[in-house]
């Protein structure tokens, strides 16, 4: 007899891996744009959206939130710090217009991080009203984490290119998607079940749109791009 609570544990670690994986996989279009000096047509909104959706399931996981939930604290903690690393890199490469814009959306990150701390602290005094409150907040970004590429998959539409769109952040996405979704279906969670389902869906659209559009991507990097994309990136 498969014993379901010990499947779903062990789910629950491999999920965990390719979370992880998942935060790291961008590391290549970083690489890039560091090397190339400018964010090009890269979006920071995947990056913005998922730093507020790490920070939330920290709060979440805390002990006097939500007990015994060290694996959520653990590995939203890590995307905490890697997120902010790659808004960093975000600010130092873009131009000026767009490096404002995205310190704004931290500010209003920041503010309502706190507001959601405050209230959750203050007016809910057991770990279970705390928990129901604060995983609701958490679903709804977690859904808009998984969301957020769809400027990116605009992009890729009007374009017919993929250039910008990361393969391995789609690839990982999907992964990511589908073991969580397992995971709530072994034993039925509609919390995690709603965004991982919408997270498996945007995964795969991503690398459709990626098979679809490779062959019209014109990959070689010329002087003429980097005008081009700051252009782009103004008008936006």
């Amino acid at each position: 007899m498969v014993d379901i609570g010990l499947v779903r544990t062990v789910i629950g670690i491999i999920g965990n891996i390719i979370s992880l994986i998942m935060f790291l996989s961008p590391i290549p279009t970083f690489y890039r744009i560091v090397k190339q000096k400018t964010v090009s047509d890269f979006k920071p909104d995947p990056y913005v959206v998922t730093l507020l959706n790490c920070a939330l399931w920290v709060f979440y996981g805390m002990p006097f939130v939500h007990p015994d939930s060290i694996l959520v604290v653990s590995i939203n903690g890590a995307g905490v710090v890697i997120e902010l690393v790659y808004i960093l890199v975000f600010l130092i490469f873009s131009l000026g217009s767009q490096r404002l814009t995205i310190f704004k959306a931290l500010v209003v990150e920041v503010i309502f991080f706190v507001i959601v701390v405050l209230v959750t602290m203050y007016i809910f005094h057991t770990t279970r009203h705390r928990s129901l409150v604060v995983g609701i907040i958490c679903i709804i970004f977690n859904i808009l984490m998984y969301l957020s590429p769809l400027t990116v998959m605009r992009m890729v539409i009007k374009t017919k290119s993929v250039k910008y769109m990361p393969f391995y952040l789609s690839l990982a996405n999907f992964f990511n998607g589908v073991v969580w979704l397992v995971y709530s279906l072994l034993k039925f969670d509609a919390n995690i079940l709603l965004p991982n389902g919408l997270g498996t869906i945007s995964g795969a659209v991503q690398l459709i749109l990626y098979a679809i559009f490779y062959r019209t991507t014109r990959w070689e990097d010329d002087e003429n791009d980097r005008p081009r994309s700051e252009v782009q990136v103004s008008n936006v």
